[in-house]
Parts: C-alpha cells; structure tokens; sequence
C-alpha cells in the first residue's frame, strides 16, 4: 500500500468511526426520551434529589482494620483519581420518602420514638437490610438504578466533612502510654451528640462537594463489608461480601454494624461510642443508555481531538 492509500484510509476510518458513534449516541438519546420504544418503563415516582461529584483525585484511608504485633495500627491512606461522576442523594432518606415503601406493603416499618407525622425528618431505626429492600423498591418505582454507597463513595462524596479516623501513631509504636493517649483523644471526639434526635434537613450544614447533613447525628449504612487484616499472617484470607454480617456505617466516624441492627445503643458491632441514629442516602447508578451517551461524548470527543491533531501534523509535514 503506497504512503498516499494508507493516509487516504486513515483518513475515512478518522471520520466514519466518529459518524458511528455519533448514531449510536443518537439512537440512544432516541430511545432514553421515548421516541424509539424500548420495553416496558416502571411506573414513574419522582426520583430524590441528587448532587453529581465531580471527578477527581482524591485521598482515601480503607475503612479495613489493621493489626501488627498484636496492635490495631492506622490504614493505608492513597490518593485514588476517580474518572467518572458520582450521583448521589443530597439529603439522606426521610420518613416520608421511606414511608411511601412501607404503605405499598415492600419495606418493614422503621422503629423510631418520634412521631411518624414528622415526614421531612430523616428517616432512622433502619437496619442494613431495610435499607438494601429500600434500594430495591426506589429503583422499581423510579426505573433508574439505585444502591447503597459504598464508604469510599460516602467519603468521596462528603470531601471535607469526612472523618480521619487514625491514630496517628508509627506502626512500630509500641509504647502503651502513647497509644493510650492517642486512643483517648480520639474516643474524645467520638463522644455522643447533646442531642441525638434526629433534625430537619440542613440543621448540619453543607460540605465543599454539596453534600448535606453528613457527620451529623445520623450515621449512614455502606455497603462496606467491615475486614480486619493481620500483617503477621503470610496469606490474608479474603471475606466473601456476600456472606458478610458486619457492614460499615458512617459518619462523624466509622463503626462496624451487625447487619440487623435497627437502634446502635442496643447492640451491634460498634467500637468505642456508638452511633447515635441509623439512616442511609443511596447512589444512583447511570442507566445504559447514560452510560452510552457518556461513553459516545468522551470517545467521539478523544478521535476528533486526535484527528486534528493528525491534520495539524499532516499540515505541518507538507509544509
């Protein structure tokens, strides 16, 4: 093939390979707004409203316990760059909202102290597996996909309103007063509201992603499995998450929760002070045909960037 039929073939593939992906873009806008049928759409319920996070790098500490030489010692802390947004509810479930899946007979009533009629208070005395049920119920209601986040999608998510958990101590660190000290003050900041009655939305405020009311009074379910490692074993063992009865719940600190437990003074898992309310947010995944149209925008968007460059060197080179 002469210099002159590899360059004239580069170029066709430069502009049909945009042009396909431009119609595959297009059918599926057609079909997301309903001008091409596609199956059956669930009935429609307003969906909550969300905050999109933004892509970023962002430093992350696992939510895994730690053990050498017999000693609890920090996670590892990385910067982890994600690459896709992640849409999340603003404010976490109400009563209300959850309200509307126990009267259609799917959700088991939350157990709480206040009165019900108190719609727009977040809703709380909710286990894990309520929440999961929740989840499952939104998305057939909605027809969009909804979970549970997992903690570093909370931790992403809430920025600056996210807790640092660690002790701060080397991991060769073996004295007792040291770690004594590093303990108490950190169950110091641990200590339980003044007042652990769940408020209207906003009463904590916003984070620098726009996030609202995290680290409140309210911790939220993950779907975080809750793992502890030993350093001292050659093999760690790996814990199969589907069969795990301890999740994560997050807040103005983590604590490891028993999957059933609805009110975390009376039992679970959690070390040092409890939570003072269980509650949850969910995220909401992109459809399949979001995730066509973003991937068709980023794709389209890399050829013709690189086909310009292509022409700008191609450009360059005959001059």
């Amino acid at each position: 093939m002469t210099r002159q039929a590899a360059t004239e073939t580069v170029s066709v593939m430069s502009i049909a390979i945009p042009l396909a992906l431009l119609a595959v873009l297009s059918g599926a806008v057609a079909m997301e707004a309903g001008f091409v049928p596609f199956g059956q759409r669930a009935a429609a319920l307003p969906s909550p409203r969300t905050v999109t996070i933004s892509p970023r790098t962002f430093a992350y500490r696992e939510a895994t316990e730690y053990f050498k030489n017999g000693l609890a010692i920090d996670a590892p802390k990385r910067d982890i760059k994600v690459e896709t947004p992640l849409e999340i509810m603003k404010f976490q479930t109400s009563r209300a909202e959850y309200r509307r899946c126990v009267d259609e007979g799917f959700c088991a009533s939350a157990d709480y102290e206040d009165l019900p009629s108190q719609g727009d208070l977040p809703v709380t005395g909710v286990s894990y597996d309520d929440a999961i049920r929740y989840a499952a119920w939104l998305s057939t209601r909605t027809g969009e996909d909804w979970r549970l986040p997992t903690d570093f999608d909370l931790a992403y998510a809430a920025g600056d309103r996210f807790p640092d958990d660690a002790l701060g101590l080397a991991a060769d660190d073996k004295n007792p007063a040291t770690r004594w000290l590093a303990d108490y003050e950190r169950e110091a900041r641990r200590a339980a509201s003044t007042d652990p009655r769940p408020q209207p939305k906003g009463s904590f405020g916003m984070s620098e992603t726009g996030l609202m009311d995290f680290a409140g009074n309210i911790w939220e379910w993950t779907s975080t499995c809750n793992k502890r490692i030993d350093l001292d074993k050659a093999v760690v063992e790996e814990q199969d998450p589907k069969g795990c009865g301890i999740m994560v719940a997050s807040g103005r600190h983590r604590s490891p929760m028993s999957t059933f437990v609805r009110n975390p003074k009376g039992g679970g898992c959690s070390v040092g002070s409890p939570p003072d309310n269980l509650g949850f947010r969910l995220v909401r995944r992109p459809t399949f045909f979001q995730s066509i149209k973003d991937f068709g925008r980023r794709a389209t968007s890399d050829i013709f960037a690189s086909f310009t460059s292509a022409q700008t060197v191609r450009s360059n080179d005959e001059s």
